[in-house]
């Protein structure tokens, strides 16, 4: 005798199913897709509004940061507060001085309202309503003899001076001989500011907080702040010329 299996449909017993494979494929891409896409957002957010990763390039601020390491460009503190005099800053250069689009990296020396002069190979700087007063600078690169190097004008006509306008800083290299900074093209406007150099990531044995020296008889911000946003840019790498 043959006995025939039973018919669930008939007999009322409960079905299952399962996806098939092509199905449960498809939502495993999806789930991917998802994910891919978040991770993307999440990036975004973070490289443009709050912190940004840089290489260095030129020698412009040699010795205090180096061509081939690495920083983070703080995009956040500055859209609340100032920039302070002593800040390294990220930033495009002015019309007419671009290298292919990549930014500069200077010293940020001069603040709106102030008259910078170059005076026997010294830094002066005269604060609105005050007195001038010599810039003492350790991180400036060092000659032969060990000594700082002298800042000297830069550009055709031998400008010393500079008043700087509201809105603006006034810039320069740490390795005064070789940077091309506010010396020739003048104050910056804040609009060009990407954002203030903090933390050096690369190489592993420098790895620190970026330092902000303080100069004695100067204010290292301004009475009243300005914050605004600066531009943004893309994963990049910095000149220092």
């Amino acid at each position: 005798m043959t006995y025939a299996s039973p018919d669930p449909a008939r007999d009322g017993a409960a079905q299952t199913s399962e996806p098939s494979a092509p199905r449960r494929g498809l939502g495993c891409a999806l789930e991917i897709v998802e994910t891919l896409v978040l991770t993307l957002v999440i990036y975004l957010l973070i490289h443009n509004f709050i912190a940004q990763p840089f290489e260095v390039e030129q020698n412009s601020m040699v010795p205090t940061i180096n061509e081939g390491e690495y920083v983070l460009i703080d995009k956040v503190s500055p859209r609340f507060s100032d920039y302070q005099r002593g800040d390294i800053v990220v930033f495009n250069p002015p019309t007419g001085y671009s290298e292919g689009g990549v930014p500069f990296i200077k010293r940020v020396i001069g603040l709106p309202g102030d008259t910078v002069r170059l005076e026997n190979g010294h830094v002066l700087v005269t604060p609105p309503g005050g007195s001038a007063v010599r810039l003492d600078e350790p991180y400036i690169n060092a000659d032969i003899r060990g000594n700082p190097e002298a800042t000297l004008p830069r550009d055709a006509a031998g400008t010393s001076q500079w008043t700087v306008p509201t809105g603006s800083y006034f810039v320069m290299g740490d390795n005064r001989t070789v940077s091309q900074d506010s010396r020739v093209f003048g104050p910056i406007t804040r609009d060009l500011i990407i954002g203030r150099a903090w933390l050096r990531y690369f190489p592993l044995n420098k790895i620190g907080i970026v330092q902000r020296p303080a100069y004695s008889g100067l204010p290292s911000t301004l009475a009243t702040p300005t914050p605004s946003g600066g531009a943004l840019l893309p994963l990049g790498q910095l000149t220092g010329r």
